[in-house]
């Protein structure tokens, strides 16, 4: 694996959850989200599981806050979820929502564990939703009201705050593609909820600031793409991926202006005068998480934009189907530091690969999932040997949880789930870690 004494002595170690993964979105007066209206529709989540129960830690946190300290981790990279904090996106505050995630920061601060909180992980409450979510421009104060109203509360205590989690995810691949909520396929809604998310952030981060916080931060997901040939057509193809996946939103935190492919196919479905809203969206961060999972080969296809295909890799894969490919964390905290972010210090705030992982005579047998880890965080090591300001590593998950569209099947934590009677059973990579983090 690695020992803890080859990092830098303030070189902090975590792992990281969502809400609406492993919470139970059905306790303590939370309100509706758009997925749990995305999971109760037919065909996008197996068997219509959702996460009303998902691993119940609303019920059993200190459970799972102990096996973080029992790891010997650092630091908690959680989310909160706004519907729980505010049922219906405005307005009436649910107490019981606070109280939870107050009680979550204590425990932590209990245990000597850092508390990183990310504001915005995917689940938009279903009021707003239905007002158009990300594709209305209002969103953006939506998300900064909220946040203000939840760091009121916990903001004295929180060590790092991240506005939102993966822009990608929460624009393209939920309005394009369709594959998360609220599941569109939609040209016009994407190119609007690209910007806005991004707007979402930037107001978000002045509200914030004008509150007296501090240590704020962006988190985005890369995926490593090369061309399936050396054809002119997959090399154009590879690079308009790669901006609208990778660039475009690095581009608007750091650079203040979108890639030219992007705003060629784009432009004509983004709001009206979108470039004024730049310098908000260019707000200053203090620091830039980097989640990274996997690479893609990419292949042109005919068609409209963005006339582009995935085509299967030859490395091995993971439970999700992801090639193995840890040389693209790498490339992408290089990238970051190289042509972005500068001397801003960087985490890499998720990283992790999913098994399909059993308990066997009371244990888990994951050797795959340490030598993933072994192999990025290797990686990892090289780059800031290179001299990239890397300052912290979080892994994905701490638990097994709800995989989204995916539902209970993808298997992503150090700590297994029974998801029938909740039991949790730290795997092999626990303890592998757990000793790593000793050494």
């Amino acid at each position: 694996m690695f020992k803890r004494s080859d990092f830098p002595r303030d070189f902090t170690f975590g792992a990281a959850t969502a809400a609406y993964q492993i919470e139970g979105h059905a306790f303590g007066g939370a309100g509706r989200t758009h997925w749990d209206d995305f999971a109760a529709t037919p065909g996008n989540v197996p068997r219509g599981e959702s996460g009303a129960i998902a691993c119940d830690h609303y019920h059993r946190m200190e459970e799972d806050l102990d096996l973080l300290k029992g790891a010997g981790l650092d630091a908690y990279r959680f989310s909160a979820s706004w519907a729980r904090v505010l049922p219906d996106g405005r307005g009436a505050i649910n107490a019981q929502g606070l109280d939870f995630y107050d009680r979550l920061v204590d425990g932590l601060l209990e245990r000597d564990i850092k508390p990183m909180l990310t504001l915005y992980h995917w689940e938009m409450p279903s009021a707003l939703a239905d007002l158009g979510g990300w594709r209305n421009r209002d969103v953006a104060s939506w998300l900064a009201d909220y946040a203000c109203i939840l760091m009121d509360r916990l903001g004295d205590r929180i060590w790092k705050t991240a506005t939102i989690n993966e822009f990608w995810c929460v624009s393209f691949l939920s309005h394009f593609l369709g594959h998360h909520a609220p599941g569109l396929r939609d040209i016009r809604a994407t190119a609007r909820a690209m910007h806005h998310v991004l707007l979402a952030h930037g107001t978000t981060v002045q509200a914030l600031r004008a509150a007296g916080i501090d240590q704020i931060g962006a988190v985005c997901n890369f995926t490593y793409p090369q061309p399936a040939s050396e054809a002119a057509e997959d090399v154009e193809a590879t690079a308009t991926f790669d901006d609208y996946y990778n660039n475009f939103f690095l581009s608007g935190i750091f650079r203040r202006e979108y890639p030219r492919r992007i705003v060629k196919a784009l432009g004509p479905h983004f709001p009206d005068a979108w470039q004024q809203d730049l310098e908000v969206i260019g707000a200053p961060i203090d620091w830039f998480g980097v989640n990274y999972y996997t690479r893609e080969i990419i292949g042109h296809a005919p068609g409209p934009w963005p006339a582009l295909r995935s085509v299967e890799g030859p490395l091995p894969k993971t439970q999700m189907g992801w090639e193995i490919h840890p040389e693209g964390l790498h490339h992408f905290l290089r990238r970051c530091h190289d042509d972005f972010s500068g001397d801003l210090p960087l985490y890499v705030t998720e990283n992790g690969m999913a098994s399909a992982d059993t308990v066997a005579g009371g244990a888990v047998d994951d050797a795959a999932r340490i030598d993933y880890l072994r192999r990025h965080i290797a990686a990892a090591r090289q780059a800031m040997a290179e001299g990239v300001p890397l300052e912290g590593y979080f892994i994905w998950s701490l638990m097994d949880n709800f995989e989204w569209a995916f539902g209970f099947e993808k298997r992503f934590g150090l700590v297994h789930v029974d998801f029938d009677t909740l039991e949790r059973t730290p795997k092999a990579s626990y303890h592998a870690l757990k000793a790593a983090l000793a050494g």
